[in-house]
């Protein structure tokens, strides 16, 4: 199943600079391998914004809540999630 998934963070100001730049650290390596095994599709991000607009290849809402749940920078996310279906007159 596809999913259209939008994250917006939101790290907080007081978090020390040096935790938040961890946390990004391993936020990237975990999506990178979520990318290598063909779970994170695509990743866009939003021009002037701290957010992205992914497309994820999940098997169901609980797989996809598990990705998404590992995400290190998931405790300061904004998710909206959009289940996508195949369009009648797509080629592809």
């Amino acid at each position: 199943m596809l999913f259209l998934v939008r994250m917006d963070v939101n790290i907080p100001h007081d978090l020390p600079a040096e935790q938040a730049e961890a946390i990004k650290a391993r936020e990237k390596v975990y999506a990178q391998q979520l990318q290598r095994e063909g779970h994170w599709r695509h990743l866009w991000r939003v021009a002037g914004e701290y957010a992205n607009y992914s497309v994820f290849d999940a098997a169901s809402n609980d797989e996809l809540h598990g990705l998404l749940s590992q995400l290190p920078l998931f405790p300061f996310m904004k998710i909206q999630v959009t289940p996508l279906a195949q369009h009648p007159s797509a080629i592809a």
